[in-house]
């Protein structure tokens, strides 16, 4: 059996669709990031960090963007660690 190397078109496929996962990684992070500001800090935190940090590790075209999730994320878990030494909980508690 021969081997053949992948013809230049489905290479060019693959990268695109790899890209565009990446950029939509970069967004995922800034959102979950966003909203673990307020909401399952503890959930969303870890995931927005993991997302920016596969998207920036496969050369998303919105690094920035991927940044700002990965800022989020660390908030995200530090936040956390205020709220369960400050409170010893891990939930907002307003009033």
């Amino acid at each position: 059996m021969a081997l053949t190397s992948p013809s230049p078109a489905r290479t060019h496929t693959d990268s695109a669709a790899r890209r565009r996962d990446a950029d939509g990684m970069a967004v995922a992070s800034f959102v979950l990031g966003l909203i673990g500001l307020l909401l399952f800090n503890a959930v969303f935190g870890p995931c927005a960090i993991v997302l920016a940090t596969l998207a920036i590790a496969r050369q998303t075209q919105r690094r920035g963007r991927a940044l700002l999730g990965l800022a989020l994320g660390f908030a995200d878990v530090v936040l956390l660690i205020v709220l369960v030494t400050v409170d010893n909980t891990v939930f907002w508690q307003f009033g």
